[in-house]
């Protein structure tokens, strides 16, 4: 059932997305009087899983889930139909049309990216509003928990208060800030320090195959207490919170990981906090300092709100209040999403190792069904599209926008042989892209 949910999800997405980014082309080149040939979801090599022909155009579904296409008359795609382009230009054909039109239909995948995401933020903002952790809030420091991280310098306790000069105003801007940045500003025992991070830190983070990096500091919430735990008859139970070993206070998990060590082999006085009271109760710890009790931490904001440890802020937005909401998170995420570009093909950083490909998207859909988590994946995903799809690479729409500006600013229009070869070398370019990016979760699958 959880493969259905996933997969549901990963499909209506990669559906909605394909079909209104080439809407976006479909929708000027009509306006423009261009002939539209085919528009499909889903490629059809050999053979469509449906299709229709409506007026000139062919709709249909394709049976390969790699992307989706609208074939314009006169010009040199993905099709290479170069027996069309043999012939003379016809006035319905795209290589007809003024050079700024050309440009307007090429740039109308990409506009209904962004456009689309801006639109789900807005949405997104007015529906749910908006619960945030301001950095302030978090009283004691975070939580460290990779070695990688601890090499670099940052230790749990460290409260982050800027990246690369700019301030962290919420928890949920840390991991990704610090992920991708150079000179971390921490606060440690009251006083602040300048961390220079590894230019390999990213490399190094995922070579580790660790699962922790940053994140917010947690109780140590009794979950069971085994019948065959030697500290079954000592009281403790499961909702438990440990606060105190003997002296030795434990507000957070990491600290009774601490305090256990210090006190392997011992019996101690423990303070708990059940509902609204405090208890002690004799606890053993074994040579290993280990309490023989299953324990996990607050999984929600909601719990840890309620429990005391921190004190979210929850907005509500009017429908006019979530219009500049909306705007500024997706400017947020494709200055977010460029900046992971820059990382990746920067190979000194290592980044292009966590390249996925289709796996990768699967993975980031909840196996539940959550309308939240699907507009906000999918609003990412468009942005993604967006911004990938304007790099400078033949075959995508920024290659053709390339050879349109070109074509606009020196007046000499590039010719369809030069067109074809940029066209094919453009297409095994992004061939190699899917391989590597696929061949990165396969990889992953079988190695870590």
């Amino acid at each position: 059932m959880e493969f259905v949910i996933k997969i549901s999800q990963f499909l209506l997405s990669l559906s909605l997305l394909i079909v209104l980014h080439e809407l976006g082309h479909f929708i000027p080149a009509k306006a423009f009087k261009t002939r539209v040939e085919k528009f499909y979801l889903f490629f059809d090599v050999k053979f469509s899983l449906f299709k229709k022909k409506i007026g000139e155009t062919v709709y249909g579904i394709g049976w390969l889930p790699l992307g989706g296409y609208v074939k314009i008359s006169g010009m040199i795609d993905e099709s290479m139909d170069t027996e069309q382009m043999a012939q003379e230009p016809q006035p319905w054909e795209f290589r007809s049309k003024p050079a700024w039109q050309r440009l307007i239909i090429m740039l109308g995948g990409v506009t209904v990216n962004f456009l689309l995401a801006i639109l789900i933020y807005i949405g997104m903002s007015f529906f749910y509003g908006e619960s945030v952790l301001p950095i302030e809030n978090i009283k004691d420091g975070l939580a460290v928990e990779s070695t990688v991280a601890n090499k670099a310098g940052l230790q749990t306790g460290d409260k982050i208060l800027a990246v690369d000069g700019e301030k962290i105003e919420t928890f949920s801007q840390i991991s990704e800030k610090v992920l991708f940045g150079k000179e971390v500003l921490i606060e440690r025992d009251g006083v602040q320090s300048t961390i220079t991070m590894p230019e390999d830190f990213l490399a190094q983070l995922m070579d580790s195959k660790e699962r922790g990096f940053i994140s917010l500091r947690q109780p140590f919430i009794v979950m069971q207490v085994p019948d065959t735990s030697y500290n079954k008859a000592s009281g403790l139970q499961k909702g438990d919170i440990l606060l105190a070993l003997n002296d030795y206070k434990t507000k957070y998990a990491d600290q009774v990981r601490d305090g256990l060590e210090q006190f392997k082999g011992q019996e101690v006085t423990a303070t708990v906090k059940r509902e609204n009271q405090s208890l002690t109760l004799p606890l053993k710890v074994n040579d290993e300092g280990k309490l023989g009790v299953v324990y996990a931490a607050a999984s929600t904001p909601e719990t840890l709100e309620a429990l005391g440890y921190y004190d979210y802020q929850t907005k509500d937005y009017g429908f006019f209040e979530a219009i500049p909401v909306g705007m500024h998170k997706a400017k947020e995420r494709v200055a977010s999403y460029w900046d992971q570009l820059g990382a990746i093909f920067t190979p000194s950083t290592g980044a292009y190792k966590g390249v996925g490909g289709f796996k990768a998207i699967y993975d980031i859909f909840p196996s539940f069904w959550s309308w939240q988590a699907f507009w906000s994946i999918t609003a990412f995903l468009s942005i993604m599209l967006g911004v990938l799809n304007l790099l400078p690479i033949p075959a995508l729409d920024g290659g053709h926008v390339m050879f349109l500006l070109y074509e606009m600013v020196s007046g000499r229009k590039p010719g369809d042989k030069f067109m074809e070869y940029a066209q094919m070398v453009g297409f095994f370019i992004l061939i190699a892209l899917v391989l590597f990016a696929n061949g990165n979760d396969i990889y992953k699958a079988i190695f870590n």
